[in-house]
């Protein structure tokens, strides 16, 4: 018997007015999976992922995270999930090991986890020597590393990552998707946004987004096999590339630097 889905949504949509930026999404994550959520910018891989944090209320369908409603539990998804944000969301001012403690607060950890979890995780990231650093002096792809690790601070069981690696150089991208399959290893998972085509062959299933519709799903090896071609940049361009003015999509592939 297939185990209940702990990522679920049956005609999900979104709409600001006239404007529909999540339209009729349907679709299930099992625990444990790297799921990712492929699409150029401004396809709604943002705001479906926000409805799924119970950040945002959807104008119709269902979706459930964690077993949870997200139209009348949002409070439940909020403790249960990890949440990186498409911006960095850690406070600038504050020292690294000031960030690590005041999230471990808001979740709700004990002063003894706090330390126990400030000092592992500082170690872990090869940070200790940057305990007292302000946030802002890290580079970005540590900065990243960080937050990552911050959203991971109460063992949630599921992750969500809105694009979180935008903007850093292709080593730290690299390095930071050891990091997603080490969390996968552990049982979680992860739910990632991305438009880097490379990033979307690490992904065990992944979704195409366009103009706010899931327009493919599968496994990336099925998908290619499905259309005859050898990426998952060539299966984009095949699927929406036609329709889109000259300079869309907003995608960047594997041979352009992060």
């Amino acid at each position: 018997m297939q185990p209940e889905p702990v990522v679920y949504a049956e005609h999900l949509s979104k709409r600001f007015g006239s404007f529909t930026a999540v339209d009729d999404l349907s679709l299930s994550v099992q625990q444990g999976e790297i799921f990712g959520f492929l699409g150029a910018n401004g396809a709604g891989k943002t705001t479906a992922i926000r409805m799924f944090c119970g950040l945002l209320t959807p104008t119709s369908g269902i979706a459930r995270v964690a077993g949870f409603d997200v139209h009348t539990e949002a409070r439940k998804i909020k403790q249960t999930i990890g949440y990186m944000s498409q911006k960095f969301s850690l406070y600038e001012d504050l020292t690294v090991a000031q960030n690590i403690e005041f999230y471990g607060g808001i979740y709700g950890l004990s002063r003894a986890e706090i330390i126990d979890k400030t000092n592992r995780m500082l170690e872990e990231l090869k940070l200790e020597e940057r305990r007292h650093t302000l946030t802002r002096s890290l580079p970005l792809g540590w900065k990243q590393r960080l937050a990552l690790s911050v959203a991971m601070l109460h063992d949630p069981s599921i992750v969500f990552l809105d694009e979180p690696t935008g903007g850093v150089d292709p080593i730290s991208r690299r390095n930071f998707w050891r990091i997603i399959y080490d969390i996968a290893a552990n049982g979680k998972t992860v739910f990632v946004t991305t438009h880097y085509m490379d990033e979307a062959e690490y992904c065990g299933r992944l979704s195409i987004m366009y103009q706010g519709r899931i327009i493919e799903l599968g496994k990336p090896g099925e998908l290619k096999e499905k259309y005859g071609l050898k990426s998952m940049q060539e299966i984009f361009v095949h699927l929406v590339g036609e329709t889109e003015p000259a300079d869309k999509p907003n995608i960047i592939s594997s041979t352009e630097n992060g």
